[in-house]
């Protein structure tokens, strides 16, 4: 049975009392207490984690200040905060066990603009993308670059000191800062700019802040007398390190002062940033970019140095590893083409160069590494085995698109270890880059440990994640023996530990780089700043008063909780197991499908990454109320007295199981995670899974049984469509649903029904017998149309055209009796009968199969159920019967076929969120069929519709399923005349028609259209 769980983590009493009075004081944010929402803020993209007490949501600066000055008083001077933005943190750097600070959801706004003068003003919780989509139409961008951008805020790369691709030519994130405004400890806001030396013999020139009167002082001066020491003992790279930037605070010649320079990279350490002024980069006139590929790693890493010297403005690289797992990933069909194989070699190693700058300039410098390739490869030279040239905008993002994408990717390796950062992020002069690299693989051979490797060579940043089992204790161990060698090495070649992400963690190898007076030094500022060890305590450094960091690198991990879940368990949930954090699916674009949930809600309870926290926490519970999860998903429900009596208590009894359901409840099943997110986590097959389980314990509300019936219940409702309709579809009729079952908009059923409209026709009366009578050599001119509940019973008529359209183009179409698919059951939880619903029509399908006659189904949704569903319920039991997408089918077909001649006519198509993820070349397949039909198609990149099956029919969904409309499909629509409208997937027209009143084509009636021209 499943038993009531608690989780034991109870706020501690000074933060109950904090967050009591805070809420009584006038600060207007958010304030989350939930269990949920602390767990999903104790992880980063790190492997550490640390439970907060609690998350805080300010809505502007204000909040901020009076949350912190309610914390300067005597009685909570011991709670601590942490400010964080996109929690992409790679070691732990915002994570806390006090407060966070989240500025990510409400301060996130671009306040000012000048293009003029090339400067933007932001608040801290912006995101680095939605910056530059603001900018982009006034010829800026800003330019450090990483990997995270779609998700990564400007005050997490103004805390880091963040950069990327194109940092020699860029800089970092500190070289664009022109002013900062931030809160301190008291709770007194500080703005923070270059101060001319001779304004510093006045504090009242410099602050009106006394408390910034006396940082500004007290650091010009110390870093003023240290500033020989400080030039010694810093390593002269292209990267600085976090905590703190005692070099940068002075111009070189003394004659300019910005403690901004202190804060950049601080990590929210000294205070909390809330907005910045940055200066911006005009964007590039003309971009090329050249993909070298090579017959090792290390030729390409030896061959950068020469690229960088032909003034490349980008020069990045990857390994073979990640270039074979960028193979086997959705984003791969994008950028084939750029990256093609070399007949007869092997790829082992890609440096991608990028040229940006004015025409003339860009053309010179592409002619001459072209010149310089040819003849290296003529010759054999550098292990060059080919390259290849674009100078299209678009493939250039794709290419980055793939290598943004590697982090994520690296973490898809199969097997128990995964490749993980804790030490990789080095950085080293990038003359001595590639002799580096050859000792720390050496390090890793020497553990016998596998690993990826891809950066930025042009800066001596290579990115190395070993691949080490959190949940093995012994790989722990490991973890600190190398990151301890690593720190060593890095000394040895002149570098860091720590080139790009900051240092989180990683501060106990402070004392190593600056030494032990400088790093006194550090102790001091902080100690200015934050005397009690309150902001992001134990990073960086420590005031000298309140002893050594608390924070090492062997710190709590999340392994330590997962490896309390048996192997066993953690096997049959491997979506939950296999999350590492990278956060993709916190994308701030409603143009990206992945994932709706989170960008309606801005609710990180209501994403990927979340959901996986929260179940890994469910089974770890569960292990240790001494529950075997697997056992329980083959149990039977409570008696139907108990489940009533265990609902009516649910609002007095605490169980976490109820937080996990408030999340997954919110997932839309549009499956997006399981195309997009690099680890491929299937959010949707997980959720059925705990469905399934809470409801033995739970009552089910009564519209689980109204979608999960609907596919049984069809044919009965169709034999009357009329009559059907007027019971459901009157006024009453619809109130008494919505109240009683919480349905809403539900569709009407098609008049006349598919069985009228093909009466007499040859596609009806499907006859096994005499089509296995057929001779084999004739089959080929039959199809098989495989039917599935929504089309076939809702829009009707769609289906009488795709079977016109069949015998348009000479063939003999065969209407397939109706068998229910199940995917209603399995999206619901009902896993039993999903089960058996799957195994009837797959032992049908298999039947068919035989027949050797292409079958094909009209709803991508459903069709695809039955590749992935399928096969994960079934196993070897699915069988090998295959049906074909409508465009799958249609692209062999047209093989066979003329060209029409082109028309005047252009379509624009809308794709099912599905269907664009698990099938990422839909687009230009359906491109390739529409112009042999003569006609232009245009495939438009957009966000969920907000439907997603039965989601958007659901009373408590109806809000957020029309925000998830308006945010990209409304907006996109009422550009394009209605007769060029084509949407594939039945729930997303069902969406136009009610959100934007007409019901669009799918491409099959738009086809047949131009067949009869």
């Amino acid at each position: 049975m499943l038993p009531l769980l608690s989780h034991q983590q109870t706020l501690e009493p000074v933060y109950l009392a904090y967050l009591d009075a805070l809420e009584q004081s006038e600060y207007s944010g958010d304030i989350d207490k939930r269990y949920s929402a602390r767990l999903v803020q104790a992880t980063d993209n790190s492997v550490y984690q640390f439970l907060p007490q609690a998350v805080l949501y300010p809505k502007n600066q204000q909040d901020i200040q009076i949350a912190l000055t309610l914390a300067a008083s005597d009685t909570f001077r011991s709670v601590t905060f942490s400010a964080r933005g996109g929690g992409t943190g790679t070691n732990g750097q915002s994570l806390t066990h006090g407060l966070i600070l989240d500025v990510s959801r409400y301060m996130n706004r671009v306040l000012e603009v000048n293009a003029e003068q090339g400067w933007v003003r932001v608040e801290a919780g912006v995101v680095k993308d939605a910056l530059n989509d603001v900018l982009r139409p006034h010829g800026f961008f800003f330019s450090p670059d990483l990997s995270t951008s779609n998700r990564a805020t400007i005050g997490g790369m103004i805390n880091t000191d963040a950069s990327g691709a194109g940092s020699l030519v860029y800089g970092k994130t500190s070289d664009h800062v022109l002013a900062l405004r931030s809160v301190l400890i008291d709770g007194s806001v500080l703005d923070t700019h270059p101060l001319d030396a001779g304004l510093l013999c006045n504090p009242d020139n410099v602050s009106d802040n006394p408390l910034g009167q006396k940082l500004i002082s007290a650091v010009a001066a110390v870093c003023r007398e240290k500033r020989t020491q400080i030039e010694n003992q810093f390593p002269k790279l292209n990267r600085f390190l976090t905590g703190y930037d005692l070099k940068h605070v002075w111009n070189d010649s003394l004659t300019q002062f910005d403690l901004s320079r202190i804060l950049t990279g601080s990590e929210g350490t000294l205070a909390v940033i809330t907005e910045a002024k940055l200066n911006l980069t005009p964007l590039p006139t003309e971009r090329a970019m050249v993909n070298i590929k090579y017959d090792s790693f290390q030729s390409a890493l030896r061959h950068a140095p020469s690229l960088v010297a032909a003034r490349a403005t980008v020069v990045e690289t990857v390994d073979s590893k990640v270039l074979n797992l960028a193979r086997e990933d959705i984003v791969w069909h994008s950028v084939s083409d750029l990256i093609q194989e070399v007949p007869g070699k092997v790829i082992d190693g890609l440096n991608m160069v990028e040229f940006a700058g004015d025409t003339v300039e860009v053309e010179q410098k592409l002619a001459s590494l072209e010149a310089v390739l040819t003849e290296q490869i003529s010759k054999g030279e550098c292990g060059v085995l080919g390259y290849q040239v674009t100078q299209d905008k678009p493939s250039i993002e794709k290419i980055y698109g793939m290598r943004k994408k590697a982090v994520g990717l690296l973490g898809a390796t199969k097997g128990r270890r995964k490749p993980i950062a804790f030490a990789e992020d080095t950085a080293v002069p990038p003359e001595k880059l590639a002799d580096y690299i050859m000792e720390f693989r050496a390090v890793l051979d020497g553990h016998n440990l596998q690993y990826g490797m891809f950066g930025h060579v042009d800066a001596g940043v290579l990115h190395v994640r070993p691949a080490l089992d959190m949940c093995d204790v012994e790989d722990e161990k490991l973890l600190r023996v190398i990151s301890d060698q690593v720190a060593a090495l890095t000394l040895k070649y002149g570098g860091l530990m720590w080139g790009e992400h900051g240092k989180g963690v990683r501060g106990e190898y402070g004392p190593a780089v600056f030494g032990d007076e400088l790093y006194g030094v550090l102790q001091d500022i902080k100690g200015l700043f934050d005397p009690d060890n309150r902001l992001n305590p134990g990073k960086l450094v420590a005031p000298k008063q309140t002893g050594s960091l608390y924070y090492d690198v062997d710190s709590v991990k999340r392994g330590k909780f997962d490896r309390q879940i048996p192997i066993e368990v953690r096997d049959a949930f491997p979506d939950v197991m296999n999350c590492n954090g990278n956060g993709l699916c916190f994308n701030y674009s409603s143009y990206s499908p992945m994932c709706p949930s989170f960008k309606v809600t801005g609710d990180r309870v209501q994403s990927p990454k979340g959901r996986a926290g929260l179940m890994r926490e469910w089974l770890r519970l569960l292990e240790a109320e001494g529950v075997d999860v697997n056992a329980l998903a083959k149990a039977k429900p409570l008696g139907l007295l108990q489940r009533v009596q265990n609902t009516l208590n649910a609002q007095r009894d605490y169980d976490y199981s109820h937080e996990v359901m408030e999340s997954l409840k919110g997932c839309l099943a549009c499956k997006a995670c399981s195309g997009q997110c690099p680890v491929k986590v299937d959010v949707p097959k997980f959720r059925a899974q705990f469905f399934n389980i809470y409801y033995q314990r739970y009552l089910r509300p009564a519209k689980d049984y109204l979608v999960a019936g609907i596919e049984d219940s069809l044919p009965l409702m169709a034999a009357a469509p009329r009559l059907t309709n007027f019971a459901a579809q009157n006024p009453l009729s619809q109130w008494v649903i919505k109240k009683a079952i919480g349905y809403v908009d539900a569709p009407a059923l098609s008049v006349p029904t598919l069985k009228q409209r093909l009466d007499g026709h040859a596609s009806r009366g499907y006859d096994l017998a005499a089509l296995q009578a057929i001779p084999e050599e004739a089959r080929s001119q039959f199809v098989l149309v495989v039917q599935d509940p929504f089309n076939s019973f809702y829009d009707s008529g769609l289906v009488l055209r795709f079977i016109q359209l069949i015998e348009k183009l000479g063939l003999k179409p065969v209407l397939l009796p109706y068998k229910p698919n199940g995917k209603p059951t399995h999206i619901k939880g009902f896993l039993d009968k999903f089960a058996k619903t799957a195994q009837s029509s797959a032992d049908f399908l298999n039947q068919v199969h035989k027949l050797g006659m292409p079958m094909v189904g009209i709803d991508p949704a459903l069709v695809l159920c039955y590749r992935d569903e399928y096969r994960e319920v079934l196993g070897a039991n699915r069988g090998h019967f295959e049906v074909k997408l409508a465009n799958e089918w249609l692209l062999n077909v047209i093989k066979d076929l003329p060209a029409k001649a082109p028309q005047d006519k252009q379509y624009t198509w809308f794709s099912h969120c599905t269907e664009s993820t698990a099938k990422p070349n839909t687009a230009n397949e359906w491109t390739k069929i529409f112009a042999h039909f003569g006609a232009k198609l245009t495939a438009v990149n957009l966000g969920c519709c907000g439907m997603a099956g039965t989601y958007g029919h659901e009373a408590e969904n109806l809000e957020r399923s029309k925000a998830l409309f308006e945010m990209s499909w409304l907006q996109t629509l009422a550009k394009i005349e209605q007769p060029q409208v084509l949407v594939s997937g039945y729930s997303c027209r069902s969406q136009v028609k009610r959100f934007a009143g007409y019901k669009p084509k799918h491409p099959l009636e738009a086809l047949l259209e131009l067949a009869n021209i």
